[in-house]
C-alpha cells in the first residue's frame, strides 16, 4: 500500500470514528411524542377518574379524553439519530432542552413541579365546574407557610383558613396583609381561623416587620384556595403531571353534575389549562396531543384559543378543531354539536 493510500485510509478511519462518536453524543434537545389519553368520565387503574360525594350526579355517555405528551425524561439524553428521526416524524417534535427543563433541574424536581401543577389544575377545574353547574364556591385566604420561631409558630398551621382579623372579615391576601401591617408591632392580634373544617379563635403577638419597623407582622405567608360545597376525589394520581388537563376535568365534572350528556355518545378530546373563573389557557405540544386524540378515536378536539393558530397549521387528523376561550364556550359548543353534529361552532381556521 502506498504512503498516499495509507494516509487516505487513516484519514477515512478517523472521520468514521468522529462521526460514530458524534452519533453517540447527546444533543441539547428533547423529543415530544403523543402520550396516552384518559377518559375523564371513565376509570383509571380500576377506579373512577372522578368521584363526587354528597351531591346528585347524572348518567353520562361517550368519552371526554384528556390528552398528554410524552417528553424525554429530565435524566435522559437524546442522541443525534433520535433527534433526526423525531424531526422528520409529523407526530413528533424536537425542542431545545432548556425550554422544557431549566438548567440544573433534576428529574425529581421536574416530577414534583409537574405533580404540583396537576394538583392545582384539579382544584381550579373543580371550582370552575361547580360554579358553571350552579353551586356556590367560596374563595378563601389560607396560611401557606409559617416562619420558624416567628410570632405564629405553634399557633397557626399550614392550610389554616384565615376568616377574620380583629373582627374584620378577610376577603383577599392583599387586604389581610394591610390589616396586619396597620397594627403596631407588639399588638396582640385576634385571628378567626378554620382548621380541618372547625372554626376557632387564636391570638398572635405581632413583631416589627424587617423592611419597615413601624409596621407589624405575624410571620406567615398567605395563599388563596377554594372551598367546595362537597368532596370531590380525582383518582388520576401522579402518573400524569402538568396543568393541561384542567379543561377536560372541568367538563367531565360539569357533565356529571348536570342533566344530559355533553357528548351524546361521541368521543371528544381536548386540552387547556383552566382557572377557577373558567378561563382556558394555552398549553404545549398541541400537535402531539392532536395525534394522540385521533389514535383514541376522537372526532372533536377542543383547542384553547391561544393554540388555535398552531393547531390549524398542523394535521387535524380528520377531527373537528373547536376553539374555546372559557369553560362556557366548551359547554355551549358541545351542546350544539350534541344536538346537531353539523352545527356551526367556533373553530380553528
Amino acid at each position: 500500500m502506498s504512503r498516499r493510500t495509507s494516509t487516505l485510509a487513516a484519514a477515512g478511519l478517523l472521520v468514521l470514528t468522529l462521526v460514530a462518536v458524534a452519533m453517540l453524543l447527546p444533543v441539547p434537545y428533547v423529543t415530544m411524542r403523543p402520550g396516552p389519553t384518559v377518559d375523564a368520565l371513565g376509570d383509571y387503574d380500576g377506579k373512577p377518574v372522578l368521584e363526587v360525594e354528597g351531591a346528585k350526579t347524572y348518567k353520562t355517555d361517550g368519552e371526554l379524553r384528556l390528552t398528554t405528551v410524552s417528553v424525554t425524561r429530565a435524566d435522559s439524553r437524546v442522541s443525534l439519530p433520535q433527534a433526526f428521526t423525531a424531526y422528520f416524524d409529523p407526530k413528533e417534535a424536537v425542542v431545545p432542552r432548556d425550554l422544557v427543563y431549566p438548567e440544573n433541574q433534576t428529574a425529581e424536581e421536574s416530577r414534583q413541579e409537574n405533580a404540583a401543577q396537576m394538583a392545582s389544575s384539579k382544584l381550579t377545574s373543580e371550582a370552575a365546574a361547580l360554579t358553571a353547574a350552579g353551586y356556590e364556591v367560596e374563595s378563601v385566604v389560607e396560611i401557606a407557610a409559617v416562619t420558624e420561631d416567628g410570632p405564629s409558630d405553634g399557633v397557626l398551621e399550614v392550610d389554616d383558613v384565615l376568616v377574620a382579623i380583629d373582627g374584620t372579615k378577610v376577603t383577599g391576601t392583599d387586604q389581610a396583609v394591610k390589616l396586619v401591617s396597620s397594627k403596631k408591632p407588639g399588638d396582640v392580634i385576634t385571628l378567626d381561623i378554620r382548621r380541618d373544617g372547625k372554626d376557632q379563635t387564636v391570638k398572635v403577638t405581632s413583631e416589627a416587620a424587617t423592611d419597615d419597623p413601624s409596621k407589624a407582622r405575624i410571620g406567615v405567608s398567605l395563599g388563596t384556595d377554594v372551598e367546595l360545597p362537597f368532596p370531590i376525589t380525582n383518582n388520576l394520581g401522579e402518573s400524569i403531571g402538568g396543568p393541561s388537563a384542567g379543561l377536560v376535568f372541568a367538563l367531565a365534572l360539569y357533565d356529571m353534575l348536570t342533566p344530559g350528556a355533553l357528548t351524546d355518545g361521541a368521543t371528544v378530546a381536548g386540552t387547556g389549562t383552566i382557572d377557577a373563573a373558567g378561563a382556558v389557557g394555552p398549553i404545549g405540544g398541541i400537535q402531539q396531543k392532536l395525534a394522540g386524540a385521533s389514535s383514541a378515536g376522537a372526532k372533536v378536539f377542543l383547542v384553547p384559543d391561544g393554540n388555535c393558530a398552531e393547531a390549524a397549521a398542523s394535521d387535524d387528523f380528520g377531527m373537528r378543531l373547536v376553539r374555546v376561550e372559557t369553560l362556557d364556550d366548551a359547554v355551549n359548543a358541545l351542546e350544539k354539536l350534541s344536538d346537531d353534529p353539523k352545527a356551526t361552532v367556533p373553530t380553528c381556521s
